[in-house]
Formats: C-alpha cells, sequence, structure tokens
C-alpha cells in the first residue's frame, strides 16, 4: 500500500513515515501542498494523509485540487478540532478527519478502513496494515 503525507512539518512527515512503515505502507512525503498535489499525479498514492495548516497551499486547497482529478482517499490530520473546520474539509473533498494528537492504533484503524472502502469500490481485494 502506497500512502502520501503531506505536511509541512518535516518531523510530523518523518514520525508518520516511521509509523506506517512499521505497518507495512510504502511512504511519500511532501512537505508543501504544491508538492503533495505534484506527487498525488505521479505516484498515484492509495491514501492520503494530509494537514490542513500550510503556507503555500492549505489542507482544503490541496483537497480541492486532487479532487479535480483523483478519488483516492484523503485522511486529514490535523491540530484544528473545531466543528466549522471539520465540516469544510469534508466538504472540500476529505474523507476522514482526525485531530492531533491521536493515537497510533486508531491512526492505522481509520487508513484500514478507508483504503478497505476504497478497493471494495473499486471491486479490488482487501489489503490490510499489519499492526
Amino acid at each position: 500500500m502506497k500512502i502520501l503525507v503531506i505536511d509541512d512539518d518535516p518531523s510530523m512527515t518523518d514520525m508518520l513515515g516511521l509509523i506506517l512503515k512499521s505497518a507495512s505502507a510504502y511512504v511519500i512525503a511532501a512537505n508543501s501542498g504544491t508538492d503533495g498535489v505534484r506527487l498525488t499525479r505521479e505516484q498515484s498514492p492509495d491514501l492520503i494523509i494530509l494537514d490542513i495548516m500550510m503556507p503555500d497551499m492549505d489542507g482544503m486547497q490541496v483537497c480541492v485540487a486532487v479532487r479535480k482529478f483523483s478519488s483516492v482517499p484523503i485522511l486529514i490530520l490535523s491540530a484544528l478540532d473545531t466543528p466549522g473546520t471539520i465540516a469544510d474539509a469534508l466538504n472540500a473533498g476529505a474523507d476522514d478527519y482526525l485531530v492531533k494528537p491521536v493515537a497510533c492504533n486508531m491512526l492505522l484503524a481509520r487508513i484500514e478502513q478507508l483504503i478497505r472502502r476504497s478497493h471494495q469500490e473499486a471491486g479490488l481485494i482487501n489489503h490490510h496494515l499489519v499492526v
């Protein structure tokens, strides 16, 4: 499974990369929204984990841009936890929203759910993360 992590904080992309690699995922990191959109086009990830607060393109803008050419599942992982922000992210095209900090097992369970649903919709076989 290929996961694209988009967050302007390199320490966050590194930490998520370690967590996801330990669960047998191939991880690609982008530290800007612009790079994230480009890598989505080039790499065709199975899932995107996306931060909201980024300087060049925020997470909402990335969602809108990605939805113009892809239906890849997008999981927002953000410190922002207001109902309005969550609703805006879902309306922009995100499939799920988790608030930082999040327990590793919760993150992996949500990823598994999104991948399973995406593959079922596409008629593909389930790919499970090793927890």
